[in-house]
Order: C-alpha cells, then structure tokens, then sequence
C-alpha cells in the first residue's frame, strides 16, 4: 500500500471522527481496523444463513473473528459444500429458524435471496443475535419501516452488505463532494447496466436436495423453475428488483449519501417484458428523482458504470475501478479542512472488492463490541433501498410521482400506496 493511500485513509478517519455519525446524512463513520481477528478467548460464535455465493463470502471474512459453529441453507448440496470448505465442524441444518435458537450462535451471517432478508433479521434481532445482512435490505418500502422499528426495539447491531461504503475510493469521492470539490452540487448521475432478459423458461421436477418450498418463502407458490433460484432470482420481480435493487443498492446508495437528501419526486420510464415464465424486471429503463434539497438524481442502464458526481465547479466520477474528476477551482470552503491537490492526488490502489469486504465485516465486529452504529445502518439503507424501490414503483406504474420523505407514503396516491408492501405467503408473514 502506497503512502497517499494511507494518507488519505488517516484523512477520512480525521474528518469522520471530528463529526456527528447520528444523522442518515451525517459525516461519515469511521471504519475500525479489520486487520487482527479477536482474542481467541473473546470469539464470538458465527452463525450463517445462505451460503452460495455472496453468503460463502462473508462467511469466510466473518471467520477472522470469531469461530463459524451453524450453517443452514435450504439446498442441501450448497449447504454440504460450504461446511466442507469451512473445515468440516459446523451444525448444519435446513430451517434457519433452528439456527437462531443456539445458544453458541452469537452474531449471524445472511446471504439469502432479497425476499428472505427482512425476516431473517428481524427474527434474528428478536432472538438476540447481532446480524450482518446481504444487501438490498428489503423487498418493500414498508419492510424497511418494520425492520427500523424491530433494530431499535432490540438494541441488536445490524451491518447491511454494502460494502462500498467500506471502500476508499468511494469514501473519497463522497468527502470531496460534501467538502465543497466540486462547488454545489447539482446532480448525480447513476449508471447500473442493463437487467438480463430471458424465458419462457421450462418447469422441472424440483430437486431432492432443494427445499423449493421453503426458499420461495413469502413470495407466491409457483412450480419449480430453476432459473428463478440461485443467481438469477434477482431478474424476477417477486423476489428482487433487478438491477435498481442489485447495483442500485450500492450505486443509489452512494449517490444519496453524497448529495445529503432524500427523494421527493420520481419519474421512471421503462419497457416492460412480457414472456410468460421469463424474467419479468424492467429493461431499457431510466429514473430521474429530485431531492429534497433540490439535487437531480438520474439512474440508467446505458454508459459507463458507476457515479457521477457533478457541480457548479466541476466533477467527481467513481466506481469499483476508478476515482477521477475534473474540479475547476481547489480551495474548499473552510480553511481547517486537509487541502489536496486534485490533479496530483495518486489515485487509490485497485484493491478490489474483498479488501472493502473485509474493513466492512470488521467494522461490524467492532460495533458488536462497541454497540455503535456501523457504518451501513438500518436507517441508512433502508432509505436508500426506499430510493431504489420508488424508481421500480414508478417504472411499473409508468408515470411521475410524489414522495413524503417524512411520512413514507405518496399522499393521495392510493394506487402507488399499494406497492409499498406486497402480500405475503400464509406462514411467511413478517411480523
């Protein structure tokens, strides 16, 4: 690691602990050392719910600090595979719900589908675990009200995935543009790529191993198709959102966190597939919102991946690979803050996505130790995923609408009311 590098990283700490963390728009958190795992006297037993892909991840980061003791997964050969590469020694079972009920389990890992996570933290939290969740948080806006309202009852510490947040560049980029680099903000663009078509896909005889029934959980009761679990469960509607919920829930996330307001207007235009027993997300889509502080938000899938930050006195671009921008005058707005040089300033090392991973999972075991808000709290994400689901609620309803931020509801807007939940399988409820 280069020495800028780690100048800049003391400089975000700097800046982040001279400031209040209570606010959703707040200056930004500082991220705790990831590198020493705990006292082994002090481990904490780890507990992980999904364990293919994205699930396996965080999992193995999560075993620095602590000792992995459950593993549940409704695919049996998943579920066999990750104990084996985890050392062979974990309790495994199919029903999460038997997971949370041990006592050696302290913290847990979840890295299910979208349409699971809203239950599994809440049943989680009221069962006395801690939780690091998968992101996009929830599948509803009205998920997100419930899951705001179970954290705080509980006192639990929830870390969401969104791991950006945990990431250099994107910090950077993000204290640039609240310090004044690019004068005042006047819009962020947001490019997430397009969403996959695809179908009529063929139904078939649900494995031996696979729990179909239990995965689809709250969502409708259809025959097996096996595109529509693993992977590619985010191209259907009934359990994600595709792209606006899948990127959007680290892009949108970023965006909104750099401009300091919430969405009060929204207007989607999108097409609509229409293939029976296919992908059903919207494609060839765009979003534009106005936040509450007067900021244009733009979300597409056409260019170049990433965000935009752009200003009356110039720009910052950043995505997974990039930290670039063009600011036309260098002096921030209060000399107490470390002035850079723009055109100088080394850009970050192309560390990559698991080094973000692993500050953020052990920004999560600090706060378990500390009881402090991590740095992706539940207030913070549910507001941006809110943000991500009122751009799929206007593309669907095809047309402009309104947002109280305050309230949570489009006043005098029954029909977009009614996307703000979604019925829920009998046994699955989230209560």
């Amino acid at each position: 690691m280069s020495r800028s590098t780690l100048d800049r990283r003391q400089w975000i700490t700097q800046v982040s602990a001279a400031a209040s963390t209570s606010m959703v728009f707040g200056a930004l958190p500082v991220l705790h050392g990831a590198e020493k795992p705990r006292d082994v006297n002090s481990r904490l037993g780890i507990g992980a719910i999904g364990l293919r892909y994205q699930g396996s991840v965080i999992t193995e980061k999560a075993a620095a600090h602590g000792d992995i003791v459950a593993l549940a997964d409704v695919d049996r050969e998943i579920l066999e595979k990750a104990n084996s590469d985890f050392g062979g020694k974990s309790v495994l079972m199919e029903d999460y719900r038997d997971l949370l009920t041990r006592e050696d389990v302290d913290v847990v890992m979840i890295g299910t589908p979208d349409h699971w996570h809203t239950k599994m933290v809440i049943d989680a939290c009221r069962a006395g675990k801690d939780v690091y969740c998968e992101k996009p948080l929830t599948l509803t806006i009205d998920e997100g009200k419930k899951l705001r309202e179970v954290v705080k009852e509980t006192g639990r510490v929830v870390q969401v995935g969104s791991w950006q947040r945990s990431d250099i560049r994107f910090r950077t980029a993000v204290e640039m543009v609240r310090q004044g680099w690019v004068g005042n903000l006047e819009r962020v663009d947001i490019v997430l790529g397009k969403n996959k078509t695809g179908g009529p896909f063929e139904t078939k005889p649900i494995p031996k191993t696979f729990n179909w029934d239990l995965w689809q959980g709250q969502t409708p009761d259809v025959p097996y198709i096996p595109e529509r679990s693993h992977y590619t469960f985010r191209w259907w509607y009934e359990y994600s959102g595709g792209q606006m919920t899948d990127w959007g829930a680290h892009h949108i996330d970023i965006g909104q966190w750099g401009a300091g307001g919430l969405p009060v207007e929204i207007e989607g235009t999108a097409k609509m597939p229409s293939v029976e027993n296919g992908y059903n997300v919207a494609i060839d889509y765009h979003v534009t919102y106005r936040l509450d502080n007067g900021v244009e938000m733009t979300v597409s899938d056409e260019g170049r991946n990433g965000v935009m930050f752009t200003g009356d006195k110039g720009r910052i671009f950043v995505n997974r690979g990039t930290l670039d921008g063009a600011p036309t005058e260098r002096k921030l707005p209060r000399e107490d803050f470390v002035l850079y040089d723009f055109d100088n300033l080394q850009r970050p090392e192309r560390a990559g996505k698991l080094d973000a991973i692993i500050n953020h999972m052990g920004n999560f075991f600090d706060c378990v130790a500390s009881r402090k808000l991590p740095v992706s709290d539940i207030e913070s994400q549910h507001r941006s995923v809110s943000t991500c689901h009122l751009g799929n609620i206007s593309m669907r309803l095809g047309r402009k609408l309104t947002w109280n931020a305050k309230s949570e509801t489009f006043d005098g807007d029954e029909e977009a009311n009614q996307h703000l939940s979604r019925p829920q399988r009998s046994g699955y409820e989230t209560v």
